[in-house]
């Protein structure tokens, strides 16, 4: 056993040693994808565990990619997460993508179904970011453009996103939240907004009651990923003029089998 032993931790070594060598830019993006991978967080000891380098090598990249901008870090902790430069570089990837097309084709059918604008939005920071939009032919509409940012506690889209983040991460995103007081019906208490998380991760979609702008009502369903994580959501909102929050509410089914197409769009 103990020859084997010893054959085996040379393999190890030697594998961690040939991961060494690697050039450093191809170490450096396996990080990024690491903290992608991993909720967005990661210590330089979960880096590098997974990615099987020295702890003092994975100081290091870590460290120059927090120099160079593409990483910070979470709050007063060890742990470092994507900054807003790696989110706008992630973003502009995606919109730019050869599947931007089909997108916005699925987004511009789901439009002529409903007769309300709908869009593809992601979680970005403490926000949340519009990838893509069709507007309704409706003369009387709210407009905004792919790349707005609008906030999570008060929005169909973003609190569906909060809803369904890993635990600890929902956690750090509220920590980091100021429940502003958008319109009258905003959720500015957190216990409340917890509870209503709850049931948006429980019934699968999410809705905005007058809470970002009065008169404005919006429903929100999750694009999942092959492995059922949610990483976008396809939003559709009305003035309430034209569409009560129920008959937003009972178009969901056509909501979530758009929002399955557009998954497929993604890839693996």
């Amino acid at each position: 056993m103990g020859d084997l032993d010893v054959v085996a931790g040379t393999d190890d070594q030697r594998e961690q040693a040939g991961r060494a060598k690697r050039p450093a830019v191809a170490r450096a993006l396996e990080v990024l994808e690491f903290l992608v991978e991993n909720g967005g967080s990661a210590t330089v000891t979960d880096v590098a565990l997974e990615i099987g380098l020295p702890k003092a090598t994975a100081h290091r990249l870590c460290h120059r990619l927090e120099e160079e901008g593409f990483v910070q870090r979470e709050g007063g902790s060890k742990k470092f997460t994507l900054s807003p430069r790696m989110q706008r570089l992630g973003l502009g990837i995606v919109r730019q993508s050869g599947a931007s097309a089909a997108r916005h084709r699925i987004l511009a059918d789901l439009v002529e179904r409903v007769g309300e604008t709908c869009n593809l939005t992601v979680l970005s920071g403490q926000g949340v970011v519009y990838l893509d939009r069709v507007e309704t032919h409706w003369p009387l509409r709210l407009s905004l453009e792919p790349g707005s940012r609008v906030p999570l506690h008060c929005t169909a889209s973003g609190k569906l996103l909060l809803a369904t983040q890993p635990k600890a991460k929902r956690d750090r995103l509220l920590d980091g939240l100021t429940l502003t007081r958008e319109t009258p019906k905003s959720i500015v208490d957190r216990a409340v907004l917890e509870r209503e998380l709850q049931t948006i991760a429980r019934q699968g979609y999410a809705v905005d009651d007058e809470e970002f702008l009065s008169g404005l009502v919006a429903v929100a369903v999750p694009v999942r990923d092959p492995r059922g994580r949610v990483f976008a959501a396809i939003a559709c909102h009305a003035l309430t003029a034209r569409m009560s929050l129920d008959k937003a509410v009972s178009l969901v089914p056509v909501f979530v089998a758009a929002a399955a197409e557009m998954a497929a769009t993604f890839g693996e």
